[in-house]
């Protein structure tokens, strides 16, 4: 049983960890929720039976988790963080851990280089697809990939997954990027569905990452695709061998024999199986690529990834390995940051090398 309090327990983030914790009751607990809002206290305990305090003190006087995920405004962030590290308690902590290049060095210099037990809950590359496609990559089929075209969610989310299927850790990079504006029918947001039709101007960012060592990062992200109804999210990754695009796998079974496969999800409770309603697992041809740890929690994809930080969090904390340092959540902010520049100044733009790289 994995043990964890929250700071921030009214944030739209929050509520992710308690639904995870009620549909996996044997796996997680939730021991208490930092709510500065006592109104908002009260409405948290009465909808997730969770005990909730109003500062930190009040919370590690009565609880005792294995650690503690800060759910809070990036902001707000970096403050929580540097108070668990002197603590010396355990943090699992949202992204991004700071916004700024200058707060992102306080806290490497302050908890990395000092040993604080941080870990970043980087979810995207979590999600079921992309287990699935790094399953792939891993095995060799693609063989030597140097190019990935992300298009699923804004700037260091992007990122984190451009850096995950090529392979790169702190490489620097030649960045040239670029905005558009159009208008579209506005659709979900945080809130909800759309109430009225409302015509809203999009921004579309592209940009173009050449790293060291001859790997080439796109990203192309519309502002809010990942919750839009009319905007698909797309990603491919292309390998000297071969290639995934989105969820269709073509490789070379030899210099003659191209092989094409499909990712196919695999879910129970679909016509007249009625062992539960889950996702079981992605296959490509005969092969799982993926399976669901979480079965049979009813879980979306987004869900299990971060069911999937906290599992891991868990076992980092018990002696286990990093899984998302602050380092690497470090450097997908700044390559964020790094890419909004050269937007902005529509000028070539040329990271330098940060301290937690060292």
């Amino acid at each position: 049983m994995i043990k964890f309090s929250i700071i921030g327990g009214a944030s739209f983030r929050a509520q992710y960890y308690l639904r995870i914790a009620q549909a996996l009751p044997d796996r997680f607990r939730v021991c208490g929720m930092v709510v500065r809002d006592e109104a908002k206290g009260q409405l948290v305990e009465q909808k997730w039976n969770v005990a909730t305090y109003r500062n930190l003190t009040q919370l590690l006087k009565n609880e005792h988790p294995d650690f503690i995920v800060v759910s809070v405004s990036g902001s707000a962030c970096p403050e929580y963080l540097l108070h668990l590290g002197e603590l010396g308690i355990p943090a699992l902590a949202e992204t991004p851990p700071a916004p700024t290049i200058g707060g992102l060095t306080t806290l490497h210099e302050q908890l990395t280089c000092k040993g604080a037990k941080i870990q970043v809950a980087e979810q995207y590359h979590l999600h079921p697809a992309q287990q699935a496609r790094l399953s792939i990559i891993q095995s060799g089929r693609l063989g030597n990939v140097t190019q990935a075209t992300v298009s699923i969610s804004h700037f260091y989310h992007g990122v984190s997954l451009m850096r995950k299927m090529l392979g790169i850790s702190f490489e620097d990079a030649n960045i040239r990027g670029m905005r558009f504006e159009a208008p579209i029918v506005a659709g979900p947001d945080r809130s909800g569905p759309p109430k009225e039709e409302k015509i809203i101007m999009a921004e579309r960012d592209l940009v173009w990452l050449e790293f060291d060592h001859h790997k080439l990062g796109i990203y192309d992200f519309t502002k809010d695709q990942h919750r839009s109804w009319i905007r698909s999210n797309h990603l491919s990754i292309r390998g000297d061998r071969g290639e995934i695009f989105d969820n269709r796998m073509t490789a070379l079974a030899d210099y003659s024999t191209p092989v094409h496969l499909d990712l196919k999800r695999i879910n129970k409770g679909e016509e007249e199986n009625q062992e539960g309603y889950y996702l079981e697992g992605i296959m490509a041809g005969e092969q799982w690529v993926y399976r669901n740890p979480f079965i049979p929690a009813r879980l979306y994809d987004d869900e299990i990834a971060i069911a999937s930080c906290l599992k891991k969090m868990g076992e980092y904390v018990a002696g286990g390995p990093s899984f998302y340092s602050l380092p690497e959540a470090s450097q997908d902010q700044y390559l964020g940051l790094m890419m909004e520049k050269a937007i902005r100044s529509s000028e070539l733009v040329r990271t330098v090398r940060q301290p937690w790289a060292e």
